[in-house]
């Protein structure tokens, strides 16, 4: 949603110098994201739909370093001067650099240090839902908080989603009341998922971060560097990325179920990401008590197959008790 044109915009909001700055570039993204949230809400008329706020680092939407590095020395090395545009962007690209930027400035952390994201998105979100009802439609959007670790960074963001939503009912007259939960990405998060529970109407397992927090691997750097070898030797029978470790991170799956439950019997629970479309996975994850799968397109039809399976299998087991 935020690529290919728009892309600019993030831009601009990123090098912004002041709030006003920051508040156009924000107030250029609001339509078009009131107008992806209407379409699809439309489309999903009667169903539910979580809308993930913005998860990714800022740095992803600025330009390569290198590159930007190498058009600005070679400007100065013809004795030209550089253009001022990639001087500016190579500035933000520098102060914002990280190391780990998976584990750095995203999820939660972005909403909670750029002023006015949280809002713009909520917003957007909040428009489009009172669009739909005005139109007939029974829209039913559900608001989901990315890479949560503790309970008071979740209430700050709830705090403003149910101010923001109060201001959109209050303009368009209709009652816009979109429930809040959170991403379980992080094992402190699962750790903590009693506390947790008492702000969030519903959890999401993020199992992708899960799997790469627990273990403490990138997984785009360690694949390719040490898995095989890993699998040789059989200290994988196969990768965490593919079927879910269910010793560790299934632990900690159990463990947040279990207290998420304690606190709200009600709690939603499902699972965001590949291992949702993982046969193996799917049978973990009936066992665990989860609600749903969730997984990339093409896997949705074992993801179903497998989660009827799962459901038989019990069912079974429960007739022969």
């Amino acid at each position: 949603m935020f690529l290919g044109e728009r892309r600019k915009l993030v831009e601009e909001m990123i090098l912004a110098r002041t709030e006003a700055e920051r508040e156009r570039a924000l107030a250029a993204l609001l339509p078009l994201q009131r107008e992806d949230f209407t379409r699809i809400l439309e489309a999903m008329d009667g169903l539910p739909v979580t809308i993930r706020l913005l998860d990714p680092p800022l740095h992803e939407f600025l330009p390569d370093h290198t590159e930007l590095a190498v058009r600005v020395a070679a400007a100065e090395a013809r004795g030209d001067l550089p253009d001022a545009h990639d001087t500016e962007l190579l500035t933000a690209v520098n102060r914002m650099h990280e190391e780990n930027p998976m584990l750095g400035l995203r999820g939660v952390r972005l909403g909670l240090v750029v002023p006015g994201l949280v809002a713009m998105q909520v917003r957007a979100i909040g428009e489009a839902v009172a669009r739909r009802v005005s139109a007939g439609g029974d829209p039913r959007a559900e608001i989901m908080v990315p890479l949560v670790g503790d309970v008071r960074e979740l209430r700050i963001v709830r705090e403003e989603v149910r101010r923001v939503l109060d201001e959109v009912s209050a303009a368009s007259g209709v009652r816009v009341d979109c429930p809040v939960g959170t991403m379980i990405e992080l094992p402190r998060a699962a750790l903590t998922a009693g506390l947790i529970a008492g702000e969030a109407e519903f959890f999401s397992f993020g199992t992708n971060d899960l799997t790469q927090t627990t273990w403490g691997f990138s997984r785009d750097d360690v694949e390719a560097e040490f898995f095989s070898a890993y699998l040789d030797k059989g200290v994988f029978p196969v990768s965490p990325f593919e079927t879910l470790d269910r010793e560790g991170v299934g632990r900690l799956i159990g463990i947040a179920v279990a207290e998420g439950r304690a606190t709200r019997p009600g709690l939603k629970i499902g699972v965001c990401g590949e291992h949702g479309g993982d046969p193996d996975s799917v049978h973990f994850f009936h066992a665990a008590g989860l609600d749903y799968v969730s997984c990339s397109p093409f896997r949705v039809p074992v993801a179903r197959l497998e989660a009827g399976r799962a459901a038989l299998e019990a069912a079974d087991v429960s007739d022969s008790r």
